[in-house]
């Protein structure tokens, strides 16, 4: 019987860590055209107000962080050496998004709230 965990060979793991790296090049031109498109929307028209721009912009860095986050993950992961570490990472990673996630919802929610309150007296 072979007591030696199944290992995920060094090719594999650099060929991984390429394709994230390729997939986080993707996404930072994504966030960047996101960022000019939002201000451009906001330089040239009234069509999103003080509230939804502040919805709005609270949201991309939400989703920028979260990205952020999965990347670094997907980076940790193409580096597992067994499936062992591969799982204590997978583990450790959906805590951390719930903690954050739960924030990011709360921030989100208090930020509407403003934005909705200036809606009604405005």
């Amino acid at each position: 019987m072979n007591d030696k965990p199944f290992e995920i060979p060094d090719p594999i793991r650099e060929m991984a860590e390429r394709n994230v790296e390729q997939a986080r090049e993707a996404y930072d031109q994504f966030v960047s055209a996101a960022h000019k498109a939002q201000s451009m929307v906001e330089k040239s028209s009234d069509a999103v107000a003080g509230g939804a721009r502040d919805v709005q912009s609270v949201t991309l860095e939400f989703t920028k962080k979260n990205m952020n986050a999965s990347f670094a993950f997907a980076s940790k992961l193409a580096n597992a050496r067994d499936l062992q570490e591969a799982l204590e990472l997978q583990q450790k990673f959906a805590q951390d998004q719930i903690k954050n996630y739960t924030t990011q919802t709360q921030e989100l929610g208090k930020i509407m709230a403003k934005a909705t309150e200036k809606a009604q007296k405005g």
